[in-house]
């Protein structure tokens, strides 16, 4: 394994590029800190005018501007070595200019929504350059019916450092205080039972060693049911409050709010799968069959059907391995993708003592997009570097086609451009597979992914939403309330030829998505339409093409249901979840008639 002190100049990032010193990047937080300390002086003549307004909203766009390329430099920095608390006292600092700024600009969206239509199209058409900021200005408005008056919102922006304090506290509790004690490794070692290696653990080949590590963590999780309980029914209280205090009839309205879609798409995604778990009850036949079982138990569901391919992969291997599956995409997203992990040092590429864990894409609008990976030569370490990639190019194209305020797109679409990239990786790999067990491998790579993005987070976004709508009647959540209520949805999910071993009712308490509100639903809608694009992509070739470009260069210039439009993507339709499904059964059918004939051949 190369480590990151031994990779190359070229395979680590270049933060110069943001900043060349300590030097610079101080000036520019000083510059940024003047900007926000005048900011407050627009407010006198953002509404007497269309140039008035336009200087407000421009004055915001170079504070967000300055305040996001400070924090990428503070960010990525601390991730590099989460040891380095020189690094991590940067960033913190780059986070209380982020609260100052949103505490001086407070007045800019209510005085912009009290603002009268008609002095608004007068603004529009007196000063013409307004227009470039209409989108930014509809969304604001958006909110008219749901702002405070300009005290409250004065006192909400200066609450903002207060509140949300609930998933940290969860992240610190679950993966630093809590002990798991030990269990037997396959080798019959005691080893440590972690977060970090539960799942490691619950893949093992040793049914022993599975049934251990499950029932041990979960043992440890029973026994605090009463904090985690509490921990939830804050953050759920203080979601409903806000959302109440916005005028909006519950959490779930609000939250969707945000996304420009309506609860309906939340409940249509959450219908259409419940009418569909038979493909999954088949799968979990199939993993029955495939590990030789009598009865599969949840301790079961993520050991390996097959064993991983043996060959390991270099980095610039996994490189080639990318640009040769989006070269479907044309020349210039392969050109450009090309460039940025070859030549601007967009990927840091492997692990190294303090460096942050897993991986993501990062950036803003003035640098270049950022990849972290922890880079180990196996094929799911080249699906990562596809599926991030797949962010990146998302963000370069959107920037390249887009002012600042329209670039950032939201997080109810951020998903599709990955796993979008991930999937053709994966399917290109099936149609070329060397031989049958190669092909069973990633037949399983490809299930796992289905199951795991569209069925279990959308069970989670039922759960979430039972939880919420449970708090917002004035039931108290209590341990045994949430736990009850969580089995009962693993019961429904898992189907009635699957044991659900009791303990996996505590499993709601390890979830940290929950303490941000209504997400999960996001990762199964993005993967519907990450489907229904990449089959498009297959059958219809260059002509489809540029269709799911223009949704990539769109960004936030259009709604996210506009933007998948372009790409032919409806994702208010039962359809699209229906399609999505139809693939994941194919997958689990392939898989069978594979296995099955292999194992007629031996």
């Amino acid at each position: 394994m190369t480590e990151r002190k031994d990779a190359k100049e070229s395979e680590r990032w270049d933060l110069s590029a943001i900043y060349p010193d300590e030097e610079c990047f101080r000036a520019d937080a000083e510059k940024l800190r003047a900007l926000i300390a005048a900011y407050p002086e627009n407010r006198e003549t953002m509404t007497k005018s269309g140039e008035g307004l336009f200087r407000a909203l421009e004055k915001n766009t170079e504070i967000e501007r300055l305040l996001s390329r400070l924090y990428e430099y503070a960010s990525l920095s601390s991730d590099l070595d989460k040891g380095d608390n020189t690094a991590l006292a940067r960033l913190e600092r780059i986070r209380n200019l982020e609260n100052e700024a949103v505490a001086a600009s407070y007045f800019l969206s209510p005085d912009l929504t009290e603002l009268p239509e008609a002095e608004l199209q007068r603004f529009f058409s007196e000063y013409p350059p307004l227009s470039a900021y209409r989108r930014q200005i509809t969304l604001i408005r958006r909110y008219r019916s749901h702002m405070l008056k300009k005290s409250g919102e004065k006192l909400m922006a200066e609450l903002q450092p207060a509140l949300h304090s609930q998933s940290e506290i969860h992240s610190v509790f679950s993966n630093a205080d809590l002990r798991f004690g030990t269990v037997r490794d396959e080798n019959g070692e005691r080893v440590r039972l972690t977060s970090a290696t539960y799942i490691p653990l619950l893949m093992s080949e040793k049914r022993e060693v599975r049934r251990a590590a499950f029932h041990t963590l979960y043992k440890t999780y029973r026994q605090f049911g009463n904090t985690f309980s509490a921990l939830m029914n804050a953050r759920i209280k203080e979601h409903a409050t806000l959302s109440s205090l916005r005028k909006f009839p519950d959490g779930l309205t609000c939250s969707v709010f945000d996304d420009e879609v309506t609860p309906a798409v939340y409940h249509t995604l959450i219908d259409t799968v419940r009418k569909n778990l038979a493909p999954l009850f088949d799968y979990y036949d199939l993993r029955r069959e495939v590990l030789g079982i009598d009865k599969v138990h949840l301790y079961d569901v993520y050991a390996p059907l097959i064993p991983d391919c043996d060959r390991s992969y270099t980095y610039p291997e996994a490189v080639e391995e990318v640009l040769e599956t989006v070269s479907v995409l044309g020349e210039e997203y392969r050109r450009t993708l090309e460039r940025g992990l070859k030549e601007k040092r967009w990927v840091d590429v492997y692990p190294g003592p303090g460096k942050r864990s897993g991986a993501y894409s990062a950036g803003c609008y003035d640098t270049e997009p950022y990849i972290l990976l922890n880079f180990m030569g196996k094929l799911d370490d080249v699906s990562t570097l596809a599926h991030e990639a797949g962010h990146s190019m998302h963000t370069c194209l959107s920037n390249a086609a887009n002012t600042p305020q329209d670039a950032r797109y939201t997080i109810f679409v951020a998903e599709v451009a990955s796993t979008v990239n991930e999937l053709l990786f994966t399917r290109r790999r099936i149609r070329n597979a060397a031989d049958k067990a190669e092909k069973l491998m990633l037949l399983n790579q490809l299930m796992e992914t289905y199951k795991g993005t569209l069925y279990r987070q959308t069970m989670f976004a039922e759960f979430e939403l039972a939880m919420h709508t449970l708090a917002e009647t004035g039931e108290p959540l209590t341990a045994e309330l949430l736990c009850a209520r969580y089995y009962e949805l693993v019961r429904a999910y898992f189907g009635p030829r699957v044991v659900c071993d009791r303990d996996i009712a505590y499993e709601w308490m390890r979830i940290p998505h929950f303490y941000t509100c209504f997400y999960v639903y996001k990762y199964a809608t993005c993967i519907s339409a990450a489907s229904a694009i990449v089959k498009r992509i297959e059958t219809e070739g260059d002509a489809y093409v540029p269709h799911y470009l223009e949704f990539l260069k769109a960004g936030g210039s259009l709604s996210p249901v506009e933007s998948l439009r372009l790409a032919g993507v409806d994702p208010e339709s039962p359809k699209t979840v229906e399609d999505a499904v139809a693939d994941f059964s194919a997958a689990v059918r392939e898989f069978r008639r594979l296995y099955r004939e292999e194992k007629i051949a031996q």
